[in-house]
């Protein structure tokens, strides 16, 4: 899969793809640790729309992963906190490596605005493979998403101790 795949800035075009990508890592890729109550909550945060992911990219400068002309997978950098904002993968290429691409390529432009220190809050989904990589889990807690309380760990990554690749 990685072969086939090209890692770019997103452009407007991508936009469609994203919000599937959102929706389907949410409701498939993470049935193993939240509840369909939660998931659906999750998923109802962003809207599945172009315009709605349009708008996001003007926010956060956004990395898709692209194959065969479709985005399958994204990262979002919020550069005024040197944090990761969102990491998602389509879920039928998830475990490929596609993610640990995107977050390493991610932290690699956070690292290469000055940001020594990278933050995220990370799923349930995410954050064991984040811990296996050097990064640090600061805490657990809990947000409230359309009345759903769902589980996500604050952690953190020091570039100076760390291999980001």
């Amino acid at each position: 899969m990685l072969e086939r795949t090209r890692f770019r800035q997103a452009l407007p075009k991508d936009a469609p793809d994203q919000a599937e990508v959102f929706h389907h890592a949410i409701m498939e890729g993470a049935a193993g640790h939240y509840t369909l109550a939660q998931r659906e909550a999750w998923a109802a945060v962003l809207p599945r729309t172009a315009e709605a992911w349009v708008a996001r990219q003007a926010l956060y400068p956004t990395l898709v992963a692209e194959c065969d002309g479709h985005c399958v997978g994204f990262c979002e950098r919020d550069l005024s906190a040197g944090r990761i904002e969102t990491l998602y993968v389509w879920p039928s290429v998830a475990r490929q490596g596609l993610g640990s691409r995107l977050l390493a390529l991610s932290v690699e432009a956070l690292s290469d605005a000055g940001y020594k220190v990278v933050s995220i809050e990370a799923s349930l989904v995410l954050a064991p493979s984040l811990a296996g990589r050097g990064w640090e889990t600061l805490q657990q807690e809990r947000v409230e998403r359309h009345g759903e309380r769902l589980a996500r760990v604050r952690m953190r990554l020091t570039m100076e101790d760390t291999d980001v690749q």
